[in-house]
């Protein structure tokens, strides 16, 4: 019989693959909880998560929480400044680095303010897709040897808004989406006497891979063909306006997990970028867009939720492959810019949640032998359980599958009653888990038919946050974010378990975990206990998700909490009570007053015709508006 070896932290970082996609970021205490390490300069101050929660309850929030930690910021920035800089210097680069952070990964006005001001040290910009956003970019962005990068449609008073940024001292790029937007920029330019600086963006032929690839390529949505980018010189030359032309924009995609499609699209857009040059154009920018991957998996592959490249790679091989074009022409070396959000804000925000409740799949209770009087099939299925064995497997399953079907038809006609019928199933189920694990014993010997067979045996834990609000990502794209216990880590995780969220879909679950071999089905879990919450965590969750949540079931945001250390001990800088049940209706425009009202007018009835007492209808209009106030989320 094998020895049981002791659970350890060790073992569950290795479960949960913490050490690779969380590393410099989160670890495991001693007591088995996820800690995040924060730092005041040099110190680094571990900080358990689990802790966070018993404090802020005190505070008065609940669960979900979002967690947001300001110093993952500064120091994602930094690395990502530094190593450019090193990179640049190592292979004898002459030109700069100024990156910019796009502000539709995460517009939540907490993270542009803190970017902004741990930026501002290496003159870190923003870049803008819409007025609304360039509104927000001039509102914190005062640098003025950073850059605003202005990408999307743009009307006259986006233009407007950009020249004006140039007159007051700042560094903005008007970059040309479509051939239409040159004659406007020309024509609000001359209008308010205030020279453009013009970018334009163009196709590239090179291919990239994952989830984002169509939106770079020739058949990008954005961009400029080559014959297009030709008539747009030959159109600024007619308008003696060829030395406006700044900046040379592409984009490949987000998350771009492999090195090759980011260097051979560097190599390109060098050569094209040359081409302006030597048509005369001024130039001195080239912005190489987003793609720097996340590495959400830890496997550091090419898979699309990893990356095979670290950002040290990533810096050296952009670097090497437009001064290798540039050194070839003879062309002096431009200022890069990178537009790397996801990598930026995606540590940042943790989303914390509890489990309330879980459906078990695997039975937990060996089966009772029939009795001569019981039905024929729960007899057949009895004998199939009592004579498996791992030489007959495949023929097991075959035989239950049939006799429970029987079963179903028998019930589905009156022969048989429910609580026959739900013998069979315990049956069934029994048979199925004592298969499931011969089949994962048998390993490569395994029948075909019986390989996943284990997966329709994991539990369900129900969750207490919105797929679709907090992770729309996981549901829409089939993102893979890493997910696990945030506490209870010197324990070995027993369960296997699937998610399913409080919004009554039947899309609104996580099926999909990370793994080092691909995609798991199933996530190690702990059984839950009595009176004591089960905290599970969903890392990385920074890029894109807050944005792009929904309101779907009325499940509004989350409370968020910010916290750094300050003099050494944990300061919650900023909280953020989630949406009440009333915001919500707002958003989708109820009137929360004029709901209360009809609800009155309900209950004053109910009175009229002596349902309640006058009494009783104070205490139900107190409920409902305390409803109205309340947490949309599950209360325990």
């Amino acid at each position: 019989m094998p020895i049981r070896t002791k659970w350890t932290t060790e073992k569950s970082a290795e479960t949960y693959a913490l050490d690779m996609w969380g590393k410099d970021f989160f670890d495991i205490s001693e007591k088995g909880e996820v800690r995040a390490l924060l730092r005041e300069g040099e110190d680094v101050h571990p900080v358990s998560m689990y802790e966070v929660i018993e404090g802020l309850r005190e505070r008065g929030f609940e669960l979900p929480l979002l967690l947001r930690f300001p110093d993952f910021l500064e120091t994602r920035i930094r690395q990502l400044n530094e190593t450019f800089r090193a990179a640049m210097t190592e292979v004898g680069f002459q030109g700069q680095y100024r990156g910019v952070y796009p502000i539709k990964v995460n517009q939540q006005d907490q993270v542009i303010e803190a970017i902004t001001r741990f930026g501002r040290q290496y003159n870190y910009g923003l870049e803008a897709g819409s007025k609304a956003e360039l509104i927000a970019a001039l509102s914190y962005m005062h640098d003025p040897e950073a850059y605003i990068v202005c990408n999307g449609y743009k009307d006259d008073e986006f233009i407007d808004l950009a020249l004006y940024a140039n007159q007051l001292g700042l560094r903005c790029v008007l970059v040309i989406e479509m051939p239409e937007e040159l004659p406007l920029i020309l024509s609000r330019s001359e209008a308010l006497g205030i020279d453009p600086m013009i970018g334009v963006r163009i196709k590239l032929t090179t291919e990239s891979s994952g989830h984002w690839n169509d939106s770079g390529g020739e058949r990008s949505v954005f961009g400029l063909t080559i014959s297009q980018l030709v008539d747009l010189v030959d159109r600024l030359k007619a308008a003696d306006r060829l030395d406006t032309l700044k900046l040379l924009h592409y984009h490949q995609g987000s998350q771009i997990p492999n090195i090759r499609s980011i260097r051979e699209a560097a190599s390109e857009a060098a050569r094209v970028y040359v081409s302006l040059v030597k048509e005369g154009a001024p130039m001195g920018i080239l912005d190489i867009g987003g793609g720097l991957a996340v590495d959400y998996d830890g496997s550091k592959t090419n898979f699309q939720a990893s990356c095979n490249y670290s950002i040290r790679e990533y810096c050296v091989d952009v670097i090497e492959a437009i001064m290798g074009v540039l050194n070839q022409e003879e062309v002096a070396h431009p200022t890069i810019i990178s537009e790397s959000g996801r990598a930026i804000v995606a540590h940042c925000s943790v989303l914390l949640f509890n489990v309330f409740e879980v459906t078990r799949f695997a039975p937990q209770t060996a089966p009772e032998k029939p009795a001569k009087e019981d039905p024929e099939m729960l007899r057949y299925l009895f004998h199939v359980y009592d004579n498996l064995n791992p030489k007959n497997i495949q023929e097991a399953y075959n035989d239950a599958v049939y006799y429970r079907q029987e079963l179903i038809n028998q019930f589905k006609t009156g022969i048989i009653s429910m609580r026959e019928r739900a013998r069979g199933d315990h049956m069934f189920w029994n048979i199925v888990a004592r298969i499931a694990k011969e089949a994962e014993r048998a390993g490569r010997f395994c029948p075909p038919d019986l390989v996943d067979l284990g997966a329709s045996l994991v539990d369900i834990y129900h969750v207490n946050f919105s797929v679709f609000q907090s992770l729309p990502d996981a549901w829409a794209i089939d993102q893979l974010f890493p997910i696990m216990p945030i506490h209870r880590l010197t324990e070995e995780p027993k369960s296997s378990g699937i998610m399913a969220d409080i919004t009554c879909d039947c899309d609104g679950k996580m099926d999909k975990f990370i793994d080092f071999h691909g995609v798991k089905r199933a996530l190690p879990l702990h059984d839950l206990r009595e009176n004591e919450d089960y905290v599970l965590g969903a890392f990385l969750v920074g890029a894109y998700q807050e944005t792009l949540g929904d309101l779907h079931n009325l499940l509004g945001d989350t409370n968020v909490v910010s916290m750094r250390i300050e003099d050494g001990e944990l300061f919650f800088e900023r909280e953020q009570h989630g949406d009440s049940i009333a915001d919500v209706l707002s958003y989708v425009e109820f009137d929360p007053k004029q709901l209360t009202e009809n609800f009155r007018n309900l209950a004053e009835r109910a009175v009229r015709h002596k349902r309640i007492s006058p009494q009783q209808r104070r205490t139900i209009m107190r409920a409902f508006e305390e409803g109205l106030r309340s947490y949309t989320y599950f209360r325990d």
